[in-house]
């Protein structure tokens, strides 16, 4: 099984960013995703600084694949999407129905999780189109995978999120501007403070949501971790990791331990209560159930 790191969805200065690619060349990920895909007003890396850190990537030996924006909202982003669809060396991750159409028949492509692949009929449409990847949206559950895994032509790959905040919704409001009670057009990148975004809290203290700019995500990570026997079992290729600041590198190691086999599940599990024992993660959307429910997976800590 291959680990990817799916694109970055926060916003960091454009010194953090070079420095934590630097580190992410020596880690043991198959595949890395680049590129701004939350909002067009974060332009810290110009197109030119990813393709340079893209540039470093392959030479470390890693498969490059450029991100595409989610939402568009105006014609200067769909001129930067074009650009990116016909960068002419590297793949591409549409996560928008205009960037499909811009590499239908030209380019192969990655499916990205917000796309609403939900049934095979649309894969074969994908597949048709020039995809060679899709990675399942995050709000399915793993009956539809296991449908999906079987029902999907042979030639498209499965890539499934394992660890990470989910992206729940986007709009083309400024949650963060909102938070701090200005406009969006004045606000001024404030989420550039917030490197693992802003939590937003229940009166309780339940960390319900994380705002992220024009993002909402889930209050904690995501964390399959304890499936990754039954995602191996369905057929599921690559297993993607969301960055974030922190304890990235171990997280890497600790997954990669266990799509190679040299970790069981059981052992990882219990790794990662102890490593992030102040941790809270969600795997309900996986269960079929509200998402910010978390299950043990029978596994006993």
């Amino acid at each position: 099984m291959k680990l990817s790191l799916g694109p970055l969805q926060y916003f960091w200065p454009k010194e953090k960013v070079f420095e934590f690619y630097k580190q992410v060349e020596g880690w043991p990920v198959d595949i890395v995703y680049l590129g701004e895909v939350v909002c067009a007003k974060r332009r810290e890396l110009k197109l030119e600084d990813w393709l340079t850190i893209a540039e470093q990537l392959s030479a470390a030996g890693k498969e490059v694949v450029l991100s595409t924006l989610i939402l568009l909202e105006a014609d200067s982003e769909l001129s930067r999407l074009e650009k990116i669809c016909s960068n002419g060396r590297y793949s591409v991750e549409a996560n928008d129905i205009s960037a499909v159409h811009l590499l239908d028949g030209k380019n192969k492509f990655v499916a990205g999780p917000h796309i609403n692949s939900y049934n095979v009929g649309t894969l074969n449409v994908l597949h048709a189109c020039g995809a060679e990847r899709w990675v399942m949206p995050f709000e399915l559950g793993q009956s539809t995978l296991r449908r999906l895994v079987a029902e999907k032509p042979a030639a498209i790959e499965t890539e499934v999120l394992v660890y990470g905040r989910l992206p729940l919704s986007f709009s083309a409001r400024c949650f963060t501007a909102r938070a701090d009670n200005v406009p969006k057009d004045q606000c001024e990148l404030r989420c550039i403070s917030d490197e693992n975004g802003l939590p937003l809290q229940t009166q309780e203290g339940q960390e319900l949501f994380t705002v992220n700019g024009i993002q909402l995500q889930s209050g904690v990570p995501c964390n399959l971790i304890g499936e990754m026997d039954v995602l191996r079992e369905m057929g599921v290729e690559v297993l993607r990791l969301s960055p974030e600041a922190g304890s990235m590198a171990e997280l890497v190691n600790l997954f990669r331990e266990v799509a190679d086999q040299t970790r069981s599940t059981t052992e990882a599990v219990e790794r990662m209560h102890k490593q992030f024992e102040q941790q809270e993660w969600c795997n309900g959307f996986w269960h079929e159930e509200a998402g910010m429910n978390w299950k043990e997976n029978q596994v006993q800590v």
